[in-house]
């Protein structure tokens, strides 16, 4: 089954379009995770820590919401360790029924992009393929070429790939906007064209975009350029966003097509004890209560 098929099935199933983006921010972790920032402590139990927290994520989010973006850089940082934390981290949610979205932002000449497209989405022979993500996001600022060993593996393995279009950071218009037309309009044209190749049985490709959910009155217009693409929108919540922002992406396409579209929350899941609302709660009954008020914010876009 086509990436873009299994993600709109999770989607049915749960009835809600929340994606938990797991970022382990290493200052930020509760106290019983302490141990990862711990400069004295041997990596491996540093990765360890991370690993054990991200799991319980993990468990928090199965059966509730379709789908967990895991950011690799915070697995990078313990070299070896990180990266068996990170397959850990990845099979278990896998293991869970969640689609698993690996937030690697890779994007390179097209000999490293096909291993890069090999190593998160295809696997070499004898790899744990649990262990696989189900789809990641790339950059494509190199231009086609960086992009194609992706589409491929989305066709050779039913994998993902959403590429970024207009992101969520506050630099973000430096380059992405620059222009006539702006550049993350060329982009996202180009992406379009590449998700005609690997199009799912109900009218959805297998290439999206990301679309920061932080630039609201930009929203419409990048859903008219691509009208096909799975759309991930980060910035919802820490970042600003609000359910009223992203409501309009949620329901089905004019054509008919379903929506396919995510909306990313991390901080403000993974690290809500830290709010005075929620500071009296155990650090996961904190971050179960804000992902149930994301759940119910969404609740009320129309379902395709």
């Amino acid at each position: 089954m086509s990436y873009a098929d299994r993600l709109l099935a999770a989607l049915d199933t749960r009835g809600n379009a929340c994606l938990v983006g797991i970022d382990p921010h290493l200052e930020l972790l509760p106290a019983e995770f302490a141990v990862a920032r711990d400069p004295r402590v041997e990596r491996a139990e540093r990765a360890n820590a991370i690993a054990r927290f991200c799991c319980e994520i993990v468990d928090l989010a199965a059966g509730r919401v379709p789908a967990v973006k895991l950011q690799s850089a915070f697995f990078e940082i313990f070299g070896a360790d990180g990266a068996a934390a990170w397959e850990r981290v990845v099979r278990a949610a896998r293991e869970s029924g969640l689609i698993v979205i690996g937030d690697v932002k890779r994007g390179d000449i097209a000999s490293t992009a096909a291993a890069y497209a090999t190593a998160f989405l295809e696997g070499t022979a004898g790899c744990d393929r649990s262990s696989l993500c189900d789809a990641v996001t790339i950059n494509a600022f190199l231009g086609a070429d960086s992009v194609e060993p992706f589409v491929l593996a989305c066709e050779r393995a039913d994998a993902g790939v959403y590429v970024l279009v207009r992101t969520s950071n506050p630099g973000s218009a430096d380059f992405q906007r620059h222009g006539e037309p702006e550049l993350s309009e060329v982009v996202a044209r180009h992406v379009a064209r590449w998700g005609e190749r690997v199009m799912g049985e109900r009218g959805l490709s297998s290439v999206g975009a990301v679309v920061g959910a932080t630039h609201a009155r930009e929203l419409a217009r990048f859903r008219e350029l691509l009208p096909r693409a799975p759309l991930l929108l980060p910035g919802y919540g820490a970042q600003g966003a609000r359910a009223g922002d992203v409501l309009p992406l949620l329901g089905a396409r004019a054509d008919g097509t379903p929506s396919g579209t995510l909306v990313n929350s991390s901080r403000a899941i993974l690290f809500a004890a830290r709010e005075p609302e929620h500071r009296a709660l155990h650090w996961k009954d904190a971050s179960s209560r804000a992902l149930e008020r994301m759940i119910a914010e969404l609740a009320s876009a129309p379902r395709s």
